[in-house]
């Protein structure tokens, strides 16, 4: 299975990266493609509200910037997954911005292959998940219609931990 995993984190070896590499560890291991795109280190705008996309564009954004990386991407994933810290009680900024920019891919219809989708999100606090996952069952369950493969937190110690580590490892290898 092609596996896009799309992480929200500005820090390279921050609490999210730990989670995104040990489910990325399990997956290769059983043989899945996995492509991990940093967004925060990617120049990709927030989405205009132009409306481009779904008239002149026919599912193309007007803006060309690294997104065009991530749509490449999409064509050829079968499972998304969205990795993140929680920023007041939501996914990061940069990885919004991403999200947004969706909108473009999911018109006249979904990525054709997309079936699936993940969150791991890391916080402080264990209830601090309400704006994520909101975004997730509204945007990603809802609207596009993937399969819900399981939100992953992680808060205070279990951050880097290694059952939490082991459970991402896990998550990774029992993808069928």
């Amino acid at each position: 299975m092609n596996i896009l995993v799309l992480n929200g984190s500005p820090r390279p070896k921050g609490n999210t990266r730990k989670m995104i590499d040990a489910f990325c560890e399990g997956a290769a291991s059983v043989g899945h493609q996995v492509d991990v795109v940093d967004v925060c280190r990617k120049q990709i705008s927030g989405c205009m509200a132009c409306e481009y996309c779904h008239t002149k564009g026919r599912g193309a954004c007007v803006q060309k910037d690294d997104m065009q990386e991530i749509y490449d991407l999409l064509k050829d994933a079968e499972m998304l997954v969205l990795a993140s810290p929680i920023y007041y009680h939501g996914i990061s900024g940069q990885l919004k911005c991403v999200v947004d920019r969706l909108y473009a891919a999911a018109y006249p219809a979904k990525p054709p292959r997309l079936k699936k989708v993940a969150m791991f999100l890391s916080s402080g606090d264990a209830d601090m998940y309400r704006g994520a996952m909101f975004s997730y069952e509204g945007d990603f369950l809802d609207y596009l219609g993937l399969e819900d493969m399981g939100v992953f937190t992680a808060h205070g110690a279990e951050n880097g931990s290694t059952a939490k580590q082991k459970e991402l490892r896990d998550f990774g290898t029992s993808l069928k």
